[in-house]
């Protein structure tokens, strides 16, 4: 079984043409538009796995094929597709975790009256998604990127009659667009340079020893090469799709939208994005290695927000006690660790993690989204308690999905995926405070994910809506297993297995790391997992206003980092202000300065109007009249000359004749 790459376009055209099935669909369609979604999602699955056994008989290869767009002057815009065993294996994941989650929809969503059009939703979002990850073309995929910035803005605010969901979808389509603006600069300035967006051309592309020598070559400001300065531009874009700091404040926030949705976004589509594009774009992030003075490499940049992303998000998920916010936070966490692994130098390190947290965090979401349907929307895991009972499959799997992302050796997909990147983190010859931020995040991962756990699913069921809970049904249950298997299976494709280094990238060799290094990473799980099960496993909470052990000991630091360190009032207090100053100075211009100078022209035009007519009425209308009127009365006074009569005109000749004499002969006298 293999793929073509001219038929590559398949992979996102199926579920797009699921979602204008679903957005032609009337409410009382439901099976129509989930039926059509969802064998969508699995047909692109298996389209995905014939393109991942094309790319892997030879992963070295990169096939494309590019097609005239339109034309544009003499040279036109070229589009074209690309496989590659990146591009196959991020499709594979795609596709795989959104079909189960499409599954999980329908018993999750089951209640909706806008079911049909929540699919119409996802299934676009699951096509821009794909779109994106099969483009050789920055413009392509640009135009994707856009693309999942819509559907994520509609999804998040799906249930838009809700305040906190219509500010969030705003705050997450407007943040990111921020990010997107430095990628859009980033791929006018690489065209303007290249003459060319497409990745792979015949030696011609971007990201081609041709172009990238050519970049290099050149300077900007204060000496930076011209590719790190694009490589930083488009890096913006990553920073706003995958939540770094400091535009990560829309991640949290979008759990507002339904569960399955901050699982597709969360887990396989939106955050992964940024990912994926500085992993594409990534021998263009790194062409700036060789200049050994170079003052600033891009990939150092990207080293250090990573890591300040990764601690930053650990930090904040301990003092959350929303369910889905503290799987959030945890998100914001784990792609600042892959944003690490790309910063120093291995992305194979940063896609290994980012498959293996596609499968567990999907089943953490899922999971979630199980607990709260059948604690009828309740939250906050101080109101949970005692579902490990009544919920056996969920607390089965959710705890699966726990231990893979907080690490647990060696069974669990999670714990090899870290390590890859811990060991890169400690190869890297530029600092380790990025190692060090990392195996802080270790345990804190361990102990928020403990907590988690110990609240929502051990002791006694705290409230009424707790203590009705029961297992939710097969369509959201079979998911959670499949999803849980993958967690574990996963770790087949382990490091330092070289399986995944080859096939990826063929041409480096897979050093092993040390096993001080994971020995020191497994007592940090250890103690993560101990210190979490001490404070709220060992005696769980018997009520709801129970104090948190954490707050007793430290309560402003646990006040601050439940109000996630105040960055949305800080970025209120000054971009807001800011913004809004901004917007007072311009109503301000447009209704005082520029309505005024309106006004003032206009007023001026009727003056110029006015004037222009008095003089043209009385001026020259005036004078031609006159003028006209003597002309008139002469030609009266000459017309009584003109008789007709032959005597008459004999007359006037005859004394015209005489005075004409007399004039002679007079002035021949003088």
């Amino acid at each position: 079984m293999s793929l073509s790459v001219q038929f590559l376009w398949l992979i996102p055209a199926l579920p797009l043409l699921a979602a204008g099935i679903g957005a032609l669909t009337p409410r009382p369609g439901r099976a129509l538009a989930s039926g059509a979604a969802i064998v969508a999602m699995a047909l692109s699955f298996l389209v995905s796995c014939a393109a991942l056994v094309t790319a892997l008989r030879d992963p070295s290869a990169h096939l494309v094929h590019n097609f005239q767009w339109f034309d544009l002057g003499e040279a036109g815009v070229r589009l074209g597709w690309l496989l590659d065993p990146l591009t196959a294996l991020m499709c594979v994941m795609v596709t795989f975790v959104g079909l189960l989650i499409f599954i999980f929809s329908t018993g999750y969503m089951h209640e909706d009256r806008n079911f049909t059009r929540f699919f119409c939703f996802l299934s676009l979002f699951a096509a821009a998604m794909l779109g994106l990850l099969v483009a050789n073309s920055l413009l392509l995929l640009f135009i994707c990127w856009e693309l999942v910035g819509l559907a994520s803005y509609l999804l998040i605010g799906f249930w838009f009659h809700k305040p906190e969901a219509a500010a969030a979808a705003k705050k997450a389509f407007i943040t990111t667009r921020i990010g997107d603006l430095g990628l859009l600069l980033g791929m006018l300035w690489l065209y303007d340079s290249t003459g060319s967006l497409l990745f792979f051309d015949g030696g011609k592309g971007v990201i081609e020893a041709n172009a990238l020598s050519a970049l290099v070559a050149q300077t900007t400001v204060g000496g930076l090469a011209v590719s790190t300065a694009i490589g930083l531009l488009i890096f913006c874009g990553a920073v706003g799709k995958s939540g770094q700091f400091p535009l990560h404040v829309w991640l949290p926030d979008a759990m507002e939208g339904p569960t399955p949705v901050s699982a597709l976004i969360h887990a396989a589509t939106m955050v992964a994005a940024g990912v994926f594009l500085i992993a594409r774009v990534y021998p263009l992030m790194m062409a700036d290695q060789a200049l050994a003075g170079a003052p600033l490499h891009a990939l150092t940049v990207v080293a250090f927000i990573g890591a300040i992303t990764a601690l930053m998000g650990a930090v904040i998920a301990v003092a959350q006690n929303d369910i889905k916010r503290v799987l959030a936070f945890s998100t914001v966490s784990q792609l600042g660790y892959m944003m690490l692994a790309l910063g120093v130098g291995s992305w194979v390190a940063a896609i290994f993690h980012l498959l293996t947290h596609a499968f567990f965090k999907a089943l953490l979401f899922l999971g979630a989204g199980s607990v709260i349907h059948a604690a009828h929307h309740e939250q906050d895991i101080r109101a949970l308690g005692g579902l490990r009972g009544p919920m056996r499959v969920t607390f089965a799997t959710f705890a699966i999905g726990m231990m893979a992302l907080a690490g647990v050796p060696f069974v669990f997909s999670g714990f090899w995926s870290k390590e890859a990147i811990l060991h890169a983190a400690h190869a890297w010859d530029v600092s380790h405070l990025p190692l060090y931020a990392g195996l802080t995040a270790v345990v804190l991962t361990a102990f928020y994910m403990t907590r988690l756990v110990a609240e929502a699913f051990f002791g006694a069921p705290r409230t009424h809506a707790a203590g009705l809970a029961h297992e939710s049904p097969r369509a959201m249950t079979t998911p959670l297993v499949i999803l849980a298997i993958c967690a574990v299976a996963l770790s087949l494709l382990a490091w330092p297995s070289p399986w995944l280094q080859h096939t990826l990238d063929p041409k480096a060799h897979a050093e092993p790391g040390g096993y001080g290094l994971m020995m020191l990473s497994i007592v940090l799980v250890a103690l993560g997992i101990g210190t979490g099960w001490a404070l709220y496993g060992r005696k769980p909470r018997t009520k709801v206003s129970a104090a948190d052990p954490l707050a007793l000991a430290a309560p402003r630091v646990i006040a601050a980092l439940a109000a996630r360190l105040g960055f949305d009032e800080l970025y209120a207090a000054t971009f807001g202000r800011l913004n809004e100053a901004l917007a007072t100075f311009a109503d301000a211009l447009d209704r005082y300065v520029w309505d005024g100078t309106v006004r003032f022209l206009s007023r001026l035009g009727e003056f110029a109007g006015l004037v222009n007519r008095e003089v043209d009425e009385d001026v020259l209308n005036g004078g031609f009249d006159a003028a006209s009127e003597n002309v008139r009365e002469s030609g009266k006074l000459y017309s009584r000359g003109q008789t007709g009569e032959t005597h008459g005109y004999l007359r006037l000749v005859a004394v015209g004749f005489v005075l004409l004499t007399l004039a002679v002969l007079l002035g021949g006298a003088q």
